[in-house]
């Protein structure tokens, strides 16, 4: 697979990387999925994919564990991301961002994941009642310790996140990732900011009017989250399935029925394109997300090896100027407050 070179730490991934969170978060009721998700991971890793994405509050816990027993037998296989921020309660996530947390959570993650090092320690979401440069300082005392290599940043100040900003209400001229850039130029003057995590999709590609290109400017990676669609983008999902109750789908606006038929057009469309090639429309999707720029890696999550292997395998296609164009020419997706 193309590697790809980002951040300031010069990160070397493969083009395609991997996000762990369906395996034991958000799209299961069920955590009896462990060797199936073992066999993913493992496939991921032979189609040239490197990077997997996941987070401490994945289970909570059981996804670092699970990639924990991958990664003592192919450690120098993978480049790992996973991320601190965030405690699961029976009711409700909450943030933390004190120092001692961070440095507690960062010896938890490297004892679950079974190494002495994190390649990339992300904050998931900043604590609204610590400065966000406190937290960001006792990652930065991370790295020098040699417990982690770099650092990163989910889009923490994004409004809606995960809603697709496009569809969202915002005023004239109001910028979805404002506090996002803002935070990150807070943080820049403490430690440099190796990579952002972001949604970007043909689904939702708010980050290309300013965030993608404020990263781009400063060499900053870009892992992008979501880059399907939440699976609507895969063309396996029809107009009124029906989803597990606690899988967010269900309550997303975008996939009510009458919705999931209005955006179909965005599908046939990548379906179209997927013709010219022999390939599917998550590949195309996933091939436009990496034709956004170099320091841009697709974190497609799975929890099945056959999708995982066919979204590596979207590093092999690239689009056209003709092809790009198409696609730029669908329709926006529509959602049902709109």
């Amino acid at each position: 697979m193309e590697r790809r070179t980002i951040g300031a730490a010069a990160l070397e991934v493969g083009a395609v990387g991997l996000g762990c969170m369906p395996m034991h978060w958000a799209y299961t009721t069920s955590q009896q999925h462990g060797e199936r998700s073992l066999r993913t991971v493992h496939a991921a890793l032979d189609a040239g994919t490197s990077l997997l994405d996941t987070a401490d509050m994945y289970g909570p816990f059981t996804n670092e564990l699970l990639l924990g027993r991958v990664l003592g037998r192919r450690r120098t296989d993978a480049f790992v991301s996973t991320k601190c921020g965030l405690l699961v309660g029976d009711q409700h996530i909450v943030a933390n961002g004190h120092p001692k947390y961070v440095r507690r959570a960062c010896d938890a993650s490297l004892r679950r994941l079974q190494t002495d090092v994190i390649d990339l320690y992300q904050l998931h979401r900043a604590d609204p009642e610590i400065p966000v440069e406190e937290t960001w300082g006792a990652m930065a005392e991370l790295v020098g310790a040699g417990k982690v290599r770099a650092l990163g940043l989910c889009a923490v100040g994004a409004r809606a996140a995960g809603t697709g900003a496009r569809v969202a209400r915002r005023g004239p001229g109001e910028d979805l990732h404002a506090g996002t850039i803002r935070q990150l130029e807070r943080v820049q003057q403490v430690f440099p900011v190796s990579a952002v995590e972001a949604e970007l999709s043909v689904w939702s590609p708010e980050a290309l009017e300013r965030l993608l290109p404020w990263c781009e400017a400063r060499g900053i990676g870009f892992l992008a989250a979501m880059p399907l669609g939440n699976g609507f983008l895969t063309g396996t999902l029809t107009p009124g399935q029906g989803f597990e109750p606690d899988d967010p789908r269900a309550r997303h606006p975008r996939f009510t029925a009458e919705m999931m038929a209005a955006n179909q057009p965005l599908v046939v469309g990548l379906r179209r394109v997927a013709r010219r090639y022999g390939a599917t429309p998550a590949q195309v999707a996933l091939a436009w997300v990496l034709g956004r720029g170099r320091h841009v890696v697709p974190v497609p999550g799975t929890k099945r090896e056959s999708w995982a292997v066919e979204n590596a395998r979207a590093a092999e296609l690239a689009l056209t100027a003709r092809d790009m164009a198409e696609i730029a020419a669908l329709p926006p997706v529509r959602a049902s407050w709109e």
